[in-house]
């Protein structure tokens, strides 16, 4: 005679509840992270909200979806199972909120994406210029590094500086954003071959300014390396050493002087990235037409042509 023994994944003994797509929503994320705390963090909530959501559903179910481990949770058989159709059934949430945006009014929020400095120092600026413009709308501006998920729903619009490689977005290149050697004055009194450098960590040493600077640094010294522009920008101004930086943000800086040679050639692209289904909505093109006039407007300013 054979025995087999099987887990019993069922959770017997509880009274289910009704079951609430927040609690999906949950599920689904735990599941691509493993981790409660990841999870929290994507969410944006304290871990013990994550671990109350997924007990709240496996209630609901009558099933256990993860074995708590440790140091991770890991999906059982039946919570494998329901991932998919989780997967499915977010995808679909989420096209009915960009629908639902697309016969919106011009009332409402519009959440922007850009990378951190571009977005604190160059565009919240200049859109708080034409405030009266967009007064019925409120802003999210999102400042990362990251590329946010529109499909996702994690923003209606981003400012990118390459092109989107993602399927299905509609991407437009609006406008040219140049670079230049910047230094504290009087820095390049010294000798060149004492000159030292300030760049971007192994994070984004791919970036072109970044593999332009170090074919110009050479053999010499980077003093200082970050994945924070502000931090090359700040250590720049008290002389800590040359890095090259946007003209936008270093032009008209009073601590700063332009390296004239050598010129740094290297010029990135901006793209105004949105989902199809987003440009429906009124207040989202007002926003992404306002975007396209303040970078169409900077254009001298961010390839460094700028009158001083």
């Amino acid at each position: 005679m054979t025995f087999t023994v099987q887990k019993n994944t069922a959770i017997t003994g509880v009274e289910k509840r009704a079951l609430q797509w927040d609690d999906v929503r949950y599920f689904l994320e735990l599941a691509r992270t493993g981790s409660l705390s990841g999870t929290a963090r994507r969410l944006g909530v304290e871990h013990s909200t994550v671990a109350r959501r997924v007990e709240a559903l496996e209630q609901s179910l009558g099933i256990r979806l993860f074995d708590r481990l440790p140091k991770a949770w890991s999906l059982t058989a039946e919570g494998e199972t329901l991932v998919a159709q989780a997967g499915r059934l977010d995808d679909e949430a989420q096209a009915f909120s960009r629908v639902a945006l697309g016969v919106s009014s011009l009332q409402g929020t519009v959440r922007l994406s850009a990378p951190p400095v571009l977005a604190g120092q160059f565009l919240v600026p200049r859109l708080a210029a034409m405030r009266s413009r967009w007064q019925n709308i409120d802003l999210e501006v999102i400042g990362e590094a990251r590329d946010a998920n529109l499909a996702r729903g994690e923003a209606d619009l981003a400012i990118r500086m390459s092109r989107p490689t993602a399927a299905g977005l509609a991407a437009r290149a609006i406008g040219d954003m140049g670079y230049g050697l910047y230094a504290a004055h009087g820095y390049t009194r010294r000798p060149a071959d004492a000159w030292e450098f300030l760049g971007y960590d192994d994070s984004l040493d791919q970036v072109p300014q970044q593999r332009w600077l170090t074919q110009v640094a050479g053999n010499r010294r980077f003093v200082l390396k970050s994945n924070d522009l502000t931090a090359l920008l700040n250590a720049t101004r008290v002389g800590l050493g040359i890095a090259v930086l946007p003209h936008f943000l270093a032009a008209n800086d009073d601590a700063l002087s332009l390296v004239p040679d050598p010129v740094c050639t290297t010029v990135r692209k901006l793209w105004l990235v949105m989902h199809p289904d987003v440009k429906r909505s009124p207040r989202v093109r007002l926003l992404a037409d306002l975007l396209v006039e303040v970078v169409v407007e900077a254009q001298a300013l961010l390839l460094g042509n700028a009158p001083e």
